[in-house]
């Protein structure tokens, strides 16, 4: 294997390639794209560290106004040539502050959970499966499906839908190979305009990386056509939310075997008992890591069972986990061999979420914590006292309640740190208050001429 070029090397090939400004990205609390524009004849000193920013000015960067600057220093390895703007080259980049990593960053953050699964003999397998909404402005100031046609009751895997919005998915699945996505399928969802886009799993950093990358590049190509993309989780009330299904497994760190693979499991699964222990540590954290995984107000009008024209919204509702069966929280894929979380949405921060995730399923690893016995069954059909039989617990119901199960959970401070884990809380706890006090179109449409 060839050595990786040193960034010396890189500025060379990169200004040979035509590229004339870096864009040393970092991300805020949301995993939004963050960056200052830097001329590639000062690639140098920006891998150092030298372009500054005010964290004060983003959210969820805890920082007050008279504190240091963060600095942004680029993963070399991250480099992508904008597709759209070739003269322009993105880094995933760490924050540091003071002369050493900042503490707070959620880069730096899942880093360090990664190395902890590495001092434990383990690489992490990540893929992400992200389902949006493609959409247009309409005539009245609300928005609509691109495609002409796409306006079925039960729109999944339509290939009517999906060719009307042929061009615009083909240049984002053509580019997204450009890159090395190595996307595998896509297809039309469960809602008008909604699409999913597989592509194949990487180490843990380079897919929360790419994930990033990924929202920005859709949204740059859906706006050079003059339409957007959404990746607000539940746009729709009547039809089904955006996921972004967290696939998982272990591989050893030395020879890269999937430790979750198993031709004997007796629980029938397809995953062995390593795979077992971290379902088992993600169980027990479950509702504390829906307020990451699930961030938003808007994630929990997805977490419902029904509330799609078609039926079943195909969304998790409680906290348990199965077989290749879609109404658990935490299923078993056919094959085995790895875990989906379906409970991540796709508005969540990769790098939080992926930390904290992967953090609750080593701890299921180290103490061997034993999930039970698969659910097989269909769980939406349930009653109130079979889930209670069963040992069964909702998902929180409201970011105000995945808040407040996280504040209750160690987990968040031990990966984040007391600093960062008080942001996150408190940042999120203002997002619900804000919203239980909005006065909304339904109320007013409801109760201003009731009596």
């Amino acid at each position: 294997m060839s050595e990786k070029p040193a960034p010396t090397d890189l500025k060379e090939r990169l200004k040979k390639e035509g590229v004339k400004y870096c864009l040393p990205s970092y991300v805020d609390i949301h995993g939004v794209s963050k960056s200052k524009f830097v001329p590639i004849e000062h690639f140098d000193r920006m891998m150092n560290g030298s372009e500054l920013c005010t964290g004060a000015a983003l959210d969820g960067v805890p920082q007050d106004v008279s504190d240091e600057e963060v600095s942004s220093r680029p993963d070399p390895d991250s480099v992508i040539i904008l597709p759209w703007r070739k003269d322009t080259a993105w880094f995933a980049s760490d924050l540091w502050c003071e002369g050493k990593p900042f503490e707070p960053c959620s880069r730096n953050i899942f880093k360090g959970v990664l190395a902890q699964a590495a001092e434990m003999g383990f690489t992490f397998n990540f893929g992400i499966e992200p389902e949006f909404f493609l959409l247009k402005e309409d005539e009245n100031g609300g928005f609509a499906p691109i495609g002409p046609r796409d306006d079925l009751a039960k729109p999944a895997y339509d290939v009517r839908s999906t060719l009307d919005s042929f061009d615009l998915l083909e240049e984002i699945v053509s580019t997204l190979n450009d890159l090395d996505y190595d996307v595998y399928s896509y297809d039309h969802e469960d809602g008008n305009g909604q699409f999913e886009i597989d592509f194949m799993y990487r180490d843990g950093l380079t897919m929360a990386d790419r994930f990033v990358f990924f929202r920005h590049l859709i949204q740059e190509l859906a706006h050079q056509k003059g339409f957007f993309a959404s990746f607000m989780p539940k746009p729709f009330s009547d039809r089904a939310g955006n996921g972004a299904h967290y696939n998982m497994s272990l591989a050893d760190l030395e020879s890269g075997e999937n430790l979750f693979e198993s031709d004997s499991d007796p629980r029938g699964c397809g995953i062995t008992e390593l795979g077992y222990w971290f379902i088992g540590g993600i169980l027990k954290h479950l509702p504390a890591l829906s307020a990451v995984i699930s961030p938003t107000v808007n994630s929990y009008k997805r977490l419902i069972k029904e509330g799609s024209m078609s039926g079943f919204t195909w969304a998790p509702v409680f906290a348990c986990f199965g077989n290749n069966n879609r109404t658990n929280s935490i299923r078993v894929p056919l094959g085995g061999g790895r875990v989906e979380l379906r409970a991540a949405d796709i508005s969540n921060n990769p790098y939080l979420g992926g930390a904290m995730v992967l953090a609750a399923g080593l701890e299921g690893v180290r103490e061997k914590i034993d999930p039970g016995a698969p659910h097989t069954e269909n769980m939406y059909l349930k009653s109130e006292s079979e889930l209670e039989q069963l040992g069964v617990s909702y998902l929180p119901r409201s970011l105000g309640e995945a808040v407040d199960a996280f504040e209750a959970d160690d987990l968040g401070r031990k990966v984040m740190g007391e600093l960062m884990a008080k942001t996150y809380a408190d940042f999120k706890r203002s997002e619900w208050d804000e919203y239980l006090t909005h006065v909304s179109d339904w109320e007013v449409s409801r109760y201003l001429k009731l009596w």
